[in-house]
């Protein structure tokens, strides 16, 4: 079961396909990643951590999916934490654990509801990438920081294929309208010898 899904997902690029997929995957999802030794939202949490000093400020968990990284950003320290996903069964999932204080049912391609400068950093962890959203989400949660927050997101190997998720990346911190605080490459899904670059990046 876990690699039909995992695979699937990643073979997937249509929005609507993506969402299914996770719909149906949802009561699993959690099992099933963990059991890959999924790492990526503890090292995202210890992150943001380092850099952000006000553990009380809000956060958005984009991609939240059941919780794993409310979960990291909770034992990190982190107190205030609002939960968004394309998938209301994941949302479900994640109501469970009573860590996060909103949850937002978001649709893909259609504007993020809430306002720019709601949220002292966005984290995307295992978000932005092949089987998941588009590298177009990044510039749209940047453009949801107000001076000073902070976007702190993942790249899988999947996601680094693409020569063009870099050059969002670029194209903010080329010309001085962010700055990159933090990169760091590791183990993201080890069971399946995977790996992810953490980033964090400040809006100027």
């Amino acid at each position: 079961m876990t690699e039909r899904y995992i695979d699937r997902a990643y073979a997937a690029r249509d929005p609507e396909e993506i969402r299914e997929i996770y719909e149906g995957w949802a009561a699993t999802y959690e099992s099933d990643i963990t059991a890959q030794g999924y790492a990526t939202p503890e090292r995202g949490a210890e992150t943001l951590a380092q850099f952000m000093a006000d553990k009380d400020a809000p956060i958005l968990d984009m991609g939240c999916g059941t919780g794993l990284s409310g979960v990291a950003l909770k034992a990190a320290g982190f107190t205030t934490i609002d939960g968004a996903d394309t998938s209301a069964a994941m949302l479900q999932e994640a109501g469970k654990k009573s860590i996060y204080r909103n949850l937002l049912q978001v649709e893909p391609d259609e504007d993020l509801p809430f306002r720019a400068g709601n949220y002292a950093a966005i984290t995307a962890i295992g978000v932005i990438g092949p089987g998941a959203a588009p590298i177009s989400l990044f510039d749209a949660l940047m453009h949801k920081l107000t001076k000073g927050g902070k976007l702190l997101f993942s790249l899988n190997d999947h996601a680094m294929v693409d020569s063009g998720t870099l050059g969002m990346i670029h194209e903010w911190t080329d010309c001085g309208a962010a700055l990159l605080l933090s990169s760091e490459d590791g183990p993201h899904l080890p069971g399946m010898d995977l790996n992810a670059t953490v980033y964090l990046i400040e809006k100027n």
